[in-house]
Formats: structure tokens, sequence, C-alpha cells
């Protein structure tokens, strides 16, 4: 511990010293020894880092989509050369330095915020333990330590025991209930968050490993966040909440604003354009849609028929097929009596076999 402190050390002071900052201004509007007054100073700290991460989460979202627009290529990097992992390696360095994707790139934001986190975490532990730090002396880490949100202290957890929460002057089931609050909002605001990122800002047209383990993190991190929140005190969970929302909000304005190509935001983006005449399209393509909306607008359905007008177009039907079959049957008659020899004119009867020709007796009475 006391080597995470000497390595943390500066961002102890740096971490309480914008708490106590932002204490003083509250201090003027609530009373200093309030949960909001101390509450809103851990709001007002997270807005900073997020503010200062901002550069960091732009170049988040740009990773993140050259990766989508990579996985293609990696996917066929991975068959290609699936029985040689140095190749294969190679093959990816090869193609990230191409395109200039960095593949931690999407972690910068965590990465740089994890040690604030660590450092609130451990300056909330050390005002739970009665104990100094950073800029913050004994009566300003006595006015933090007592300070309750909706009836649990700042320093308290959800695993605490009940001795050590009646020593802050509150009762285990308030602890319990806002932490179990808390923990529940955490897990679901980071389970929206992600699953807006899926179903909003992916293209969905392309079917690749990065989007099976998105779609994974987006079941697993809820989860952890609600294993590791009962061991968070409350000015933690006040923190990691307010960092969850921020992030919630901040994806929500970049969707809206410049969504991945080919997903459903993108889409709609493209829709409202088209409606507000901003988007100019393909003039083929326009009158290919106006050729399929006259289409649809010229074709009528067939009117639905009751059952004395299905019985009078059967009977209708069955009259018709039984003309066109006597008819048939006439014309068929005519034929074959038009093909007899004694319907031909000029045609002499065929003889018999053996019979001679002119034998045959002339029905004509002989001139004498």
């Amino acid at each position: 511990m006391d080597t995470i402190d000497t390595i943390l050390g500066p961002l102890y002071t740096a971490v309480s010293w914008i708490i106590v900052q932002f204490h003083k201004l509250y201090s003027l509007v609530f009373d200093e020894d309030s949960g909001w007054a101390w509450g809103l100073s851990i709001v007002s700290l997270v807005i900073v880092i997020r503010i200062a991460l901002i550069p960091l989460f732009v170049k988040q979202i740009k990773a993140t989509r050259n990766m989508q627009a990579l996985q293609p290529r990696m996917k066929a990097i991975q068959e290609r050369y699936k029985n040689d992992r140095q190749r294969q390696s190679e093959e990816m360095m090869k193609l990230y330095k191409e395109t200039g994707t960095n593949p931690l790139s999407s972690c910068l934001p965590i990465l740089a915020q994890s040690p604030f986190f660590l450092a609130l975490y451990q300056v909330l532990n050390k005002i739970a333990n009665d104990q100094e730090v950073g800029v913050m002396g004994d009566q300003l880490v006595e006015s933090a330590r007592n300070a309750s949100i909706f009836g649990a202290p700042i320093a308290t957890r959800f695993m605490d025991s009940a001795e050590k929460v009646q020593a802050l002057g509150a009762s285990l089931t308030d602890v319990r209930v806002v932490t179990v609050i808390m923990i529940l909002l955490m897990s679901a605001s980071q389970f929206y968050t992600q699953r807006q990122l899926m179903t909003k800002n992916v293209d969905l047209t392309v079917k690749t490993p990065f989007m099976q383990q998105q779609k994974m993190l987006m079941y697993v991190f809820p989860i952890i966040f609600a294993v590791f929140g009962i061991n968070f005190p409350v000015g933690v969970l006040v923190y990691w909440l307010t960092t969850n929302m921020w992030t919630l909000g901040q994806q929500m304005y970049i969707i809206k604003r410049n969504p991945t190509p080919g997903s459903l935001a993108y889409k709609q983006r493209q829709e409202k354009l088209r409606a507000k005449g901003k988007l100019k399209e393909d003039p083929a393509e326009v009158e290919t849609k106006k050729a399929v909306e006259a289409a649809r607008a010229n074709r009528q359905q067939p009117k639905r028929m009751t059952k004395a007008q299905r019985q009078a177009a059967a009977a209708q039907a069955e009259a018709e097929a039984k003309e066109k079959k006597a008819t048939g049957q006439k014309t068929s008659l005519s034929k074959e009596a038009s093909d007899s020899p004694s319907a031909r004119p000029g045609q002499q009867p065929k003889r018999k076999p053996g019979q001679r020709k002119g034998s045959q007796r002339s029905t004509h009475p002989s001139k004498k």
C-alpha cells in the first residue's frame, strides 16, 4: 500500500484539491457538512476529468470505426495464416501500420481515467478510515466522512458492518438501500450505453468477430459493475454513475451527429436530411424511386366478393366451360366429316386389295 501511495501521491493531491475547491464553491449554497456539498463536488470532479478526456474520446470513436472497417481484412489474414501465428501477427501489424490504426486507441479513455478512479477510491478509503489525504486535513476529512447522500455516508459501503455504519450516524438499511439502487443504476446505464452502440451505431451488413465481442461486453460489463460495486464506497458509486451517464449522453450526441456509415443511426440521419432537402441524391436513383411509388399507387387491390357473388361467378365460369367444351366437340365432328372420302368431290374411293382396275361395275346404264 505504501508503494501505491508513493506512486499515486501526486494524484491524491490533485484529486483532493479539485474536490476541496468545488466543496468551497457549493458551501456557498449548501451546508458545508452536507452530502449535497460533498456529493456535487465529486460529480464536478467527474465532469472536469471527462472534459479533459474529450480528445481521447474522439480518438476512441475513430479507432473503433477503423477497427470495424478492418475486420473483414483481419479475418482474411487469420484464415490465410491460421497455421502460422508469427506470420499472422506480422501481417496484422503491417495492416495496422498501413491504415494508421492502433488497436489500443479504443481503450484510451478508460485507461486514462483509471488512475483518477483509483486515486479517488484511495482518497475516499482514507476518509472512511479517518486519515488525512492530499490537501484534506482533519477538519475536512471529518466533514466529508460524516456527509450523507440520502441517508448513506459517502465513506460507507454495502459490505460494511452495522457497527461501522452506526459510528457514522447512519443505519445499515439506509446504506444498503442506497448502494443497491446506485449499483443497479450504474449497471443499467452501462448496459444501455453498450446496447445503444450495438443497435444504432454498428454496420449490421458486415458480420465480424468484433461485433460478437461487443455484444458479449454488453452483458459482461454490467455484471462486473454489480459484483465489484458492493465493495465501492458511496462516493465512488456517485463518481462511477456520473461518468456512465456522461458517457451515455456523449455517445448519444456522437451517434446523432456523426453516425457510422451503414448503421441504423446513419440511415435515420440520411432520411431526415432527405426530408429537409439537404441531401443531394443521384437523379437515376430518384427516378427509380418515383417509378416504384407510382406503380404502388396505381396498383389496385381486388375487391372482396360476397358469397352470392362468388357462387354466381362460379356458375358463370362453369357454364362458359361447358359451352367451350360443346363448341370443341362440334368443331371436331365437322373436321372428321370434311376428312371423309365421300365428302371430297372428284376423289375416287380406294380399291380393295386384289381388285383389278376397271373391274368395278359402273352404276350408269350402258348405251346400246
